[in-house]
């Protein structure tokens, strides 16, 4: 496996483990105790407050950037770019991504913008390396 494939399947994991960190506050409660309800997921979820709920924001952001850095890699690949800049590349959607993630629990908004850029701006360049 390249790199960038290795950078892609973390990319798809990133939300899992964002749902975890979501999740998290119902853990080993029952659900009529405010445990996890899983016959109505988006219900529970719509009602968590703090970081829970910037939990389950980073989760839905991470699947929407999912495609462009997939459609990102293809065109690399179809590109026949250097894989050490495909990988670069990659890797810095990745180090974004997991920036992303911590500036959202931890609630600033601001710089969690910035970095957003930062992953977009990657996905972009992939689109142009040759």
């Amino acid at each position: 496996m390249t790199m960038a494939q290795i950078c892609l399947l973390v990319a798809c994991l990133l939300p899992l483990g964002c749902t975890w960190l979501a999740k998290s506050k119902g853990f080993g409660k029952r659900r009529r105790d405010g445990g996890f309800d899983n016959h109505r997921p988006r219900e529970w979820l719509a009602n968590l407050s703090g970081w829970q709920a910037r939990a389950n924001s980073a989760q839905a952001n991470s699947w929407e950037a999912l495609p462009i850095f997939m459609a990102g890699l293809f065109v690399a690949h179809q590109h026949q770019a250097s894989q050490a800049t495909v990988d670069a590349l990659a890797m810095g959607f990745i180090a974004a991504r997991l920036g992303f993630i911590a500036l959202y629990l931890a609630d600033l908004a601001s710089l969690r913008s910035l970095v957003w850029a930062a992953g977009l701006a990657a996905c972009v360049a992939l689109f142009f390396v040759s």
